[in-house]
């Protein structure tokens, strides 16, 4: 007879001690990946730009270890208006939880400039990655009041691999998190991060969207302990690429009190992905600088930087956004996207027809966001 799901480890939060032998040699190669990849961000005058199509890539990776099939190119096509015979229900529904994922995260770090993270950041977050999607009448931005569980799709309480903590004790339990996570008396601020995210995903206080919650809680602690710059880190690769274990070592924290295990295997992942993280963002810094002098040397315009900037953004755009949002005017705008089109700068994924702009993409950004040629 199977044993059950694994439950959740009430009066163990936090954990009581951790085997820091294991733990010590991990956290100088973390900790040093962390501050190069923060040490390239400062350099970088306008992250936020540069790094947009991370920022995307980070929502649709996410998103698809909840079960979303859609890739950034469609994401961006589908907001920039394409109306291609792939965008089926489904898809665009997929590329909506995407796009919420990406405007929560830009919520959170806009209140973040104000005040220090809490439950009613997380709640806020919570309503708009809701709006309008997949579990939209699951109570957005609220607690559940119920029991759930985690497990294959269609399973039952029974069949569940995990029972998060028991609704009647869920606000005690995140009031605890809470405290936890705004608590700067842990020895070091990846061990408490590794923690912080392992007892958000026990805990499991919403009815949907947990997973992609407790991701996003990632970067927005690094950003508040001013580990980051800036809020752009990029972890879920890692757990995308080894979803089995990710999930087997969550359960084990709650299962057999291995938090160390949690905690190396977090500490690798953030080694790794601060790795991944540089060597993405240094090849779109180097591209940054060869399209400036490409553009400007194709253009002899005065725009050139408002034109690249705005490609860097929106890396898949109609052609009216360029026109009427680059901060150009429009007959310099209408030529300057000609110009571009023309030299293979951008490809072109619909033609305009009618009343229909075209919609372009900016191909060699996508390539590098993605990790593979794709365009």
């Amino acid at each position: 007879m199977a044993a059950g799901p694994v439950r959740y480890h009430l009066g163990a939060f936090p954990p009581k001690a951790l085997d820091w032998a294991q733990l010590i040699p991990l956290l100088g190669p973390a900790n040093a990946g962390l501050a190069r990849y923060d040490g390239l961000l400062s350099a970088i005058p306008n992250a936020h730009i540069l790094l947009s199509p991370l920022t995307t890539q980070e929502a649709v990776l996410s998103s698809k270890i909840e079960g979303t099939q859609v890739t950034i190119g469609e994401v961006l096509e589908i907001e920039a208006g394409g109306d291609s015979a792939a965008f089926t229900r489904p898809k665009r529904e997929d590329a909506e939880e995407v796009l919420n994922y990406r405007r929560a995260m830009r919520a959170c770090v806009g209140e973040m400039e104000y005040r220090p993270f809490s439950q009613q950041v997380l709640r806020g977050a919570h309503a708009l990655l809701m709006q309008g999607v997949r579990g939209r009448d699951m109570a957005p931005g609220n607690y559940r009041d119920e029991q759930n569980w985690i497990g294959p799709k269609g399973c039952t309480a029974e069949t569940a691999s995990f029972m998060p903590l028991a609704p009647e004790h869920l606000r005690a339990g995140m009031d605890d998190w809470e405290r936890y996570f705004g608590s700067t008396a842990e020895p070091d601020a990846l061990v408490q991060l590794a923690i912080v995210h392992v007892e958000f995903e026990a805990l499991h206080p919403f009815k949907d969207g947990n997973g992609r919650l407790g991701r996003m809680l990632i970067p927005l602690f690094l950003y508040q302990r001013k580990l980051l710059t800036s809020p752009d880190f990029y972890m879920s690769g890692y757990p995308e690429r080894k979803r089995e274990e990710y999930q087997e070592r969550l359960r084990a924290v709650s299962r057999d009190g291995d938090w160390t295990g949690w905690c190396v295997f977090f500490l690798e992942g953030v080694r790794e992905q601060a790795g991944e993280n540089e060597r993405r963002a240094r090849s779109i810094l180097a591209l940054y600088d060869r399209i400036k002098t490409q553009v400007a040397d194709l253009t002899h315009s005065q725009h050139t930087m408002r034109a690249v900037d705005f490609l860097f953004q929106s890396p898949i755009f109609g052609a009216p956004a360029f026109t009427n949002h680059a901060g150009i005017p429009k007959p310099s705008a209408s030529r300057i996207l000609t110009l571009l089109r023309e030299a293979g700068i951008l490809l072109t994924l619909e033609e305009g027809r009618g009343r229909r702009p075209g919609i372009y993409a900016f191909r060699e950004l996508l390539n590098v966001a993605e990790g593979v040629e794709v365009f």
